[in-house]
């Protein structure tokens, strides 16, 4: 029997929330609106095609139009895990739901585990504080090129992140060291996310990070729909960091992105491929660049900057394509503090084939679009989800 949609395009808008989740009050969010606030602070988004595609409709965004016929279906989905984080708003699409919680480090790594990654390194550290990558090097760089001691620092994220010189400390023992912090983290007590190597060089007042950034997640407790995708034969490709999300599960080809106009590139890459399967994009730079450091006007204009990348987008698409638009958890930059947001995440649901969008009910789980891409794809449905490919028409 022929797929319904014979490739899907799924994009995920990293931390691009719509106002605040049921629980919001749990997380410390009431009041949180990522996408309403910067509206307020860019006086309006000028988002035409978000705005035609029925962004509004799910709930009415400054400067951006109310579409009267809507192109895609539409609605808002509720997360069901028990997280706000990158990891667990990816695998919760894709069919899994968590119930036990990522760690966060807002005070730095635990002093126990800091001994043992000195101790089985045979290097100091220093950091083990939340920062952004580049402050942190400026602060700390020239210390570690003098001493050899790692950078270890943390964000708002479930991650451990190392950084060194490639000059001081080689490539292959950095990845070595984050080896050890991996297998070191896995015990229940810390839960850590990620552990990522971020190898830099220059001199102190110049130091660049290098693209040999290197991230050693956790790989999903359980199958997702992506393994049964790849399993079945089918192409999963994955741009930007979901390949490292889902630590390789269930992608059949991984394409790099260095920020969200390239995340864009590689989108209309696969746009112009031949395949049957997922196309699966994380776009990084809303929530990296300017949710988590709290800039609502360059947030904006990333925002606008990615709608006008659509036209393009939207002309490519073939009548059989299906192109889903989505977050994973919101990131309010006029929120206090610098951490991710509970939200409630837009779901826009397009195919040329459509004759007029509607309004979809609202979705309690991430899960109900991994269920629908199975069900469109005749693979095993994930134990949680609701799809919703039967209600497009």
């Amino acid at each position: 029997m022929p797929y319904t949609y014979k490739r899907v395009f799924l994009v995920v808008m990293d931390s691009v929330g719509i106002g605040e989740a049921p629980d919001a009050a749990e997380f410390g969010d009431i009041g949180s609106d990522t996408l309403g606030h910067i509206a307020e602070r860019m006086n309006g988004l000028n988002m035409p095609n978000m705005g035609k595609l029925g962004l509004s409709n799910i709930r009415e965004i400054k400067g951006v139009t109310k579409a009267e016929k809507p192109l895609a279906y539409y609605t808002k989905m509720e997360e069901a895990s028990v997280g706000k984080d990158t990891m667990t708003g990816h695998w919760e699409i894709m069919g899994l739901n968590i119930d036990t919680p990522f760690r966060v480090f807002p005070d730095g790594f635990p002093a126990e585990l800091i001994s043992e990654l000195e101790l089985k390194t045979g290097r100091k550290i220093i950091g083990n504080k939340p920062a952004s990558g580049t402050e942190i090097l400026d602060e700390l760089g020239e210390e570690h090129m003098k001493t050899g001691a790692l950078i270890v620092y943390t964000s708002a994220d479930s991650v451990l992140q190392i950084a060194a010189h490639e000059e001081i400390v080689p490539i292959e023992e950095l990845y070595n060291i984050c080896e050890i912090a991996r297998e070191l983290t896995l015990d229940e007590k810390y839960m850590v996310g990620r552990v990522i190597a971020r190898p830099f060089l220059g001199s102190p007042g110049d130091f660049k990070r290098t693209a040999n950034r290197h991230d050693y997640a956790l790989k999903p407790f359980g199958r997702t729909v992506m393994n049964e995708l790849k399993d079945g034969g089918l192409d999963v490709i994955s741009i930007g960091k979901i390949s490292d999300i889902y630590d390789g599960e269930g992608v059949t080809q991984s394409l790099r992105t260095v920020s969200n106009m390239d995340g864009m590139d590689k989108l209309v890459e696969t746009l112009n491929m031949d395949f049957t399967g997922l196309s699966f994009l994380n776009l990084v730079d809303f929530d990296a660049l300017f949710g988590h450091r709290r800039d609502p006007i360059g947030y904006g204009k990333a925002l606008e900057e990615y709608d006008a990348r659509l036209t393009e987008v939207l002309e490519k698409l073939k009548e059989d394509d299906l192109l889903i638009i989505t977050a994973d958890h919101g990131n309010d930059p006029v929120h206090p503090g610098t951490d991710h947001t509970r939200e409630y995440v837009p779901l826009l649901v397009y195919s040329k084939g459509m004759t007029e969008g509607k309004e979809l009910p609202l979705r309690k789980t991430f899960a109900d679009i991994g269920a629908s891409v199975a069900e469109n794809f005749q693979v095993e449905m994930p134990k949680y989800g609701k799809s919703f490919i039967n209600e497009l028409k």
